[in-house]
């Protein structure tokens, strides 16, 4: 499923109308370029969660940042790891077996090793100053009806197949 936001406010709010549809240990693998709008989307679900946007920062320079809502959020940001050992010492798996949502940022830097069996993968793309393309899919698990349920909820305008 692919979605356009045109501003901060959109993808922020698309971040929140997703955060309906997570449960606990669900994991989002977040990808794309910085200024891309991936704090922005991870703000937008932690509000959803009962958890101030303002509370919401990018963690990467403590990697990993833990907030309290509705549902516990683990919210890992890959972008300063150098190698693998940093992953490691972060005790990254730990995470997969709290009883919280993963999103992880800069999901890129992770190896085959280290992705989970299952997660749901968003793509942000750049198209130009206000407007991104953000692309929804997953691997494993059933994330298909999670991802259904959430295309319910959006305009037809606004999806791009």
């Amino acid at each position: 499923m692919q979605i356009r936001s045109n501003s901060e406010y959109k993808t922020f709010n698309l971040g929140k109308k997703f955060s309906r549809f997570l449960k606990v240990q669900d994991v989002i693998l977040i990808f794309g370029p910085l200024g891309a709008g991936k704090t922005v989307f991870v703000k937008g679900v932690a509000s959803g969660l009962g958890v101030l946007p303002d509370e919401v920062r990018s963690p990467a320079f403590v990697l990993v940042n833990e907030y309290k809502g509705k549902i516990p959020l683990y919210h890992m940001d890959l972008y300063r790891i150098k190698n693998i050992k940093d992953i490691v010492s972060l005790g990254y798996e730990e995470y997969f077996y709290k009883e919280g949502i993963i999103i992880i940022e800069w999901a890129e830097r992770l190896t085959n090793d280290f992705l989970p069996i299952s997660f749901i993968r968003i793509e942000f793309e750049i198209i130009d100053e206000n407007k991104r393309k953000i692309d929804f899919s997953y691997v494993g698990k059933d994330y298909a009806l999670t991802l259904d349920k959430f295309k319910r909820t959006l305009k037809n305008e606004d999806i791009r197949y």
